[in-house]
């Protein structure tokens, strides 16, 4: 393959490019105090989903099943309102991004990946604490593990939301749409 070429957008592409730039839910993520609203109250969410989910398993309570069932609608309307805001920056293939689109999402990336390193250092530190403090940590380890792995999934998501900067007012902004004349053909 040559490396002049660009790539081809699909049907799927331009469908996807669409669903993440559709402004309706534009007032919940216009400006960055709503932003990191919305990424706190899925940072509360999501902590919420995992204690209700662990419980279910783990402490075998059926009321834990319902409340995951509670915070999955709201948890995926922030989501939503997060890859509204970024304008689906982690969602949408590479092929779909522009070049600045392509360098945000590697620097969210690489701080998504620092921040998470700090994090892991933490966990095992604490972990360590506990262990030479007698603490029984066994019981531990799998909720510990499972907490830290979809902080580990989210986290770039958070970010990114943190991250996004300010829409541009409607007459600013570029015509931007993955239309025919724009993108090559799907193949």
């Amino acid at each position: 393959m040559k490396t002049d070429e660009q790539p081809t957008i699909t049907g799927y592409d331009r469908r996807m490019y669409a669903i993440m730039n559709r402004r309706e839910a534009g007032p919940l993520y216009a400006t960055a105090a709503r932003r990191r609203a919305v990424v706190v109250t899925h940072i509360v969410l999501t902590a919420a989903g995992i204690a209700c989910w662990l419980y279910s398993v783990l402490g075998d309570e059926r009321w834990a099943t319902f409340g995951i069932l509670g915070v999955l609608l709201p948890w995926c309307v922030a989501t939503g309102a997060i890859n509204g805001a970024t304008r689906g920056l982690l969602e949408l293939r590479a092929r779909a991004l522009d070049e600045r689109q392509r360098a945000e999402k590697n620097r969210v990336a690489a701080r998504a990946q620092y921040v998470m390193m700090w994090l892991l250092l933490a966990a095992t530190v604490c972990t360590g604490v506990a262990g030479f403090a007698g603490v029984e940590i066994e019981g531990l380890i799998f909720p510990v593990l499972f907490s830290v792995f979809v902080v580990h999934w989210l986290m770039p998501l958070w970010l990114a939301g943190l991250m996004a900067a300010d829409d541009l007012p409607d007459e600013d902004l570029p015509d931007d749409d993955l239309s025919d004349q724009a993108l090559p053909r799907e193949v």
